[in-house]
């Protein structure tokens, strides 16, 4: 039984089969004031989410069993927690698997946990920020899309969408300023809260705007929805009334 102090604390599930890293990461995370979890398994993750509830995953790819990716995409079914990926795989191909999957995020082994502990902080600083959209109403509409900043919802045609937090706050950043184009690093600043974002970023950026796209083409008119304008970033056109 937790504590009531101990409630108020973000709790991290940390997920890998090398114990070393478990500990580096529970002793490094407890100190950063999370509460922390681990499981060595895929399997030992789908259970401990199951009753934790956390806040946070902090997944390995290369498990024995069920690895990361089964995880993840099992994971997705049922919720909308964020996800980092640990990945030793060089191939850039294979992170990207990690994010089709339903990762927010990756980060190549060895890491450093300093900035792994500055990755969680930032996403969870922007996933807390439910109620700072600048709109009085707490509603974004474009053609049939229709936002609802406050509760969190997206409808298409009165659909509902279901979105990540982290798709939704990208979704709700492109429609805020339709018809503007935003550079790929502007939304990785905006949406995952990275400061000094880097070219290597990006790749997680174009991940995501292809899953909300293929979610948001379940209606012939949405279909082209967010564009890509080459070199610069993506733009979502206005709808003249």
């Amino acid at each position: 039984m937790l504590h009531s102090q101990e409630r108020s604390k973000q709790t991290i599930l940390v997920v890998d089969d090398d114990a070393n890293i478990r500990r580096i990461l529970a002793t490094r995370l407890s100190m950063a004031g999370y509460i922390v979890s681990t499981a060595a398994d895929g399997s030992q993750a789908l259970t401990s989410f199951r009753q934790q509830a956390p806040d946070l995953i902090v997944l390995d790819v290369m498990m024995p069993e069920l690895d990361g990716y089964d995880v993840c995409r099992t994971l997705r079914k049922e919720s909308n927690v964020p996800i980092i990926l640990l990945t030793a795989l060089a191939n850039v191909a294979d992170r990207i698997t990690g994010l089709e999957a339903g990762a927010d995020d990756y980060m190549v082994k060895p890491f450093s946990p300093k900035e792994l502990e500055t990755r969680i902080r930032c996403i969870l600083r922007r996933l807390d920020k439910v109620n700072d959209d600048a709109t009085t109403s707490g509603i974004l509409e474009v053609g049939s899309l229709r936002i609802e900043t406050y509760t969190r919802k997206v409808y298409q045609n009165n659909v509902p969408v279901r979105l990540t937090d982290m798709e939704f706050n990208m979704l709700k950043l492109l429609v805020s300023q339709a018809g503007v184009c935003i550079s790929r690093l502007e939304i990785l600043e905006k949406v995952w809260g990275y400061n000094q974002p880097s070219l290597g970023d990006v790749r997680i950026v174009d991940v995501h705007i292809s899953r909300l796209r293929e979610k948001l083409q379940a209606l012939p008119e949405q279909a082209e929805s967010i564009v890509t304008v080459r070199g610069k970033g993506y733009i979502f056109p206005r709808v003249d009334s």
